[in-house]
């Protein structure tokens, strides 16, 4: 008997600002009815924008659930990640027979047998239209936060650590979108310590 596979992946573990998201993707049975899927970061910006309304309008269910900065910093990242796998494979548990996660690690009480598939996004068809919905939706969402804090340039590196990110933060300090539990935006929100000596101020003997 064929499976109806759910298909789950994540986008934005690494970056300093910005949700985590993680979408779930099932296709009927049988050969996938969208042709070009690959590990998003495998992709070209405009091929996984082609691909993402092609997936949404062929797939039997999907799912998309963003895991915002401050539950990150409350949950921790790997936690945060968990709950918005397990959401996320919830939203289309109605139709799902089994799950496959890109990765290692699994949620617990998940409402489907599930396993784990490191490289996942290279292999599963379905994984692969996860990681394209979750890329394309993370970016999206940091644009939109661009037009809030254009001091940080979010439509550029997406909330990473580039050099441009990291001299906006130490420039402008962490906006609310920063997740507070990276170690370079707590080093942002230390004061400067107080040097000892000014120079070209006499000193006390």
């Amino acid at each position: 008997m064929s499976l109806r596979v759910a298909g789950i992946d994540e986008a934005g573990r690494g970056p300093l600002a910005g949700p985590v998201v993680v979408a779930a993707v099932v296709f009927a049975p049988g050969r996938t009815p969208v042709n070009g899927l690959d590990d998003s970061k495998a992709l070209t910006e405009k091929k996984r924008e082609l691909l993402y309304p092609r997936i949404l309008e062929r797939a039997l269910a999907w799912k998309i659930v963003f895991v915002e900065a401050d539950e990150i910093d409350r949950r921790n990242i790997f936690q945060a990640t968990m709950h918005g796998i397990r959401e996320a494979l919830l939203g289309v548990a109605h139709v799902a027979d089994c799950a496959r996660i890109d990765g290692n690690r699994l949620p617990k009480d998940l409402p489907c047998p599930t396993e784990a598939w490191i490289g996942g996004d290279a292999r599963d068809r379905s994984i692969m239209a996860a990681s394209i919905l979750a890329k394309v939706a993370r970016d999206a969402r940091m644009r939109e936060l661009h037009a809030h804090y254009p001091q940080y340039g979010f439509d550029r590196h997406k909330g990473y650590p580039s050099p441009l990110h990291l001299a906006a933060l130490q420039a402008h300090g962490p906006c609310p979108q920063h997740r507070r539990s990276y170690a370079p935006v707590r080093a942002a929100l230390e004061p400067m310590p107080l040097q000892a000596e000014l120079p070209g101020l006499p000193q006390p003997a």
